[in-house]
């Protein structure tokens, strides 16, 4: 056939210029939600690994043990949730304790990801009842404050934007991985636009990681929730932490010395990120620094209940000779700025943003966006590691 390779030539032609075409027909945001889906799709193609630094993953962080933290509420609150459910809720809102929906979550909006599980807005009262409780069983009072508030920033965004139904304070989505029980594993997770809640249970243990936190704006002026605001002691905070250090430990923390961009590194599709440890070590802070440092950790660790955030503390004041401290940005008293504390046990990251959601404002970065990712290092996001640690001692199907 001396004419095939032509055809095929042609063929191959036609259709990429056909595939050229429906990618040019595609609106904006269909380019964008197609993006998020290929960038999660990658993501998952990858064995979960954990967020490492380049010296590779750090070994017995994570024992499997009695925390003395009592998970009881925490389990009767997520039985019940899931008994409130119809079955066509259930059947997509229940998994197995090692699905990929774990790894399915990201913080923008709902008009360019497609979420999992059963969300606040199809839920009926008794529903969102049960929801509540399991949110308020997960979160301190802190936590659970600060969840209705970035669910507030989310409607407010409607209301800015001629009612996009893209936002909405009740479109978070719950799905429950693994049967809730007092001995296996399990957990949930929460699902929304700056607003992402990951908890993993075994035994009295629980790992929310990871935890993402954010809004646009972070102070509402208008509207149903005029007066809302979100992530200020943070904000505050970790301003004051950076300008109580000497010059010396400021240039050592200092990345670089203007924010001109978005800079949070482990967000959404990064459970396999290699960060290496940068800016300022804490063994170089004198004890009462220490101390402000780890006040500054706590107010990340406080929006879970409070016993488990005692324990997570603990752990993190164990690991704080291995703790660094990294900042981009100035330090004048209105600065934008980046910051990061990066331990073996802890990741968290405060980054402020430029505008997306608002419309009619400069595009450069401002301290009305704000992100926070918390993270787990070396394997124990989702409590993963935990739930490796168990397999291998009670070797069972999932």
């Amino acid at each position: 056939m001396p004419h095939a390779a032509p055809r095929r030539r042609l063929f191959t032609f036609i259709w990429a210029a056909f595939a050229a075409a429906l990618v040019a027909a595609e609106t904006e945001q269909e380019q964008v939600t197609r993006m998020f889906a290929e960038r999660q799709q990658q993501a998952l193609a990858q064995p979960f690994h954990g967020v490492t630094t380049p010296e590779g993953k750090s070994a017995g962080l994570f024992p499997v043990k009695k925390t003395g933290v009592s998970t009881d509420q925490l389990l009767g609150a997520a039985q019940a949730f899931l008994a409130a459910l119809s079955p066509e809720q259930k059947k997509r809102t229940a998994f197995a304790v090692d699905d990929s929906e774990w790894r399915k979550w990201c913080n923008v909006d709902n008009g360019i990801y497609v979420r999992q599980g059963t969300s606040l807005k199809e839920m009926d009262a008794v529903q969102r009842a049960a929801a509540r409780e399991l949110m308020r069983a997960t979160l301190s009072a802190k936590g659970l404050a600060l969840a209705d508030a970035i669910r507030r920033t989310d409607q407010t965004l409607r209301e800015l934007n001629e009612g996009d139904p893209a936002y909405d304070e009740e479109l978070y989505f719950f799905t429950v991985m693994g049967t809730p029980s007092a001995t296996e594993p399990w957990g949930w997770q929460l699902d929304g636009h700056h607003l992402v809640i990951n908890t993993f249970v075994l035994g009295d243990q629980v790992t929310m990681t990871p935890a993402f936190w954010g809004g646009e704006p972070v102070h509402t002026t208008s509207g149903k929730y005029s007066g809302n605001v979100i992530l200020q002691e943070e904000q505050d905070q970790g301003l004051a932490f950076m300008r109580s250090l000497d010059a010396a430990q400021q240039s050592a923390a200092r990345l670089a010395p203007r924010k001109e961009r978005d800079d949070m590194k482990a967000a959404a599709f990064q459970d396999n990120l290699v960060l290496p440890f940068a800016g300022l070590p804490a063994k170089q802070l004198s004890p009462a620094q220490k101390r402000q440092l780890l006040a500054l950790t706590a107010l990340f660790v406080n929006n879970q209940s409070d016993g488990h955030a005692r324990v997570k503390l603990d752990e993190v004041a164990a690991q704080l000779d291995g703790t660094w401290f990294a900042w981009i940005g100035d330090t004048s008293p209105d600065a934008v700025f980046y910051f990061r504390i990066h331990s073996p046990v802890i990741l968290i990251e405060f980054d402020h943003q430029r505008p997306v959601g608002v419309p009619g404002v400069p595009r450069t970065v401002t301290r009305e966006h704000i992100h926070v990712i918390v993270r787990t290092p070396n394997g124990n996001d989702y409590g993963k590691d935990l739930l490796r640690q168990h397999l291998e001692q009670h070797p069972h199907p999932l």
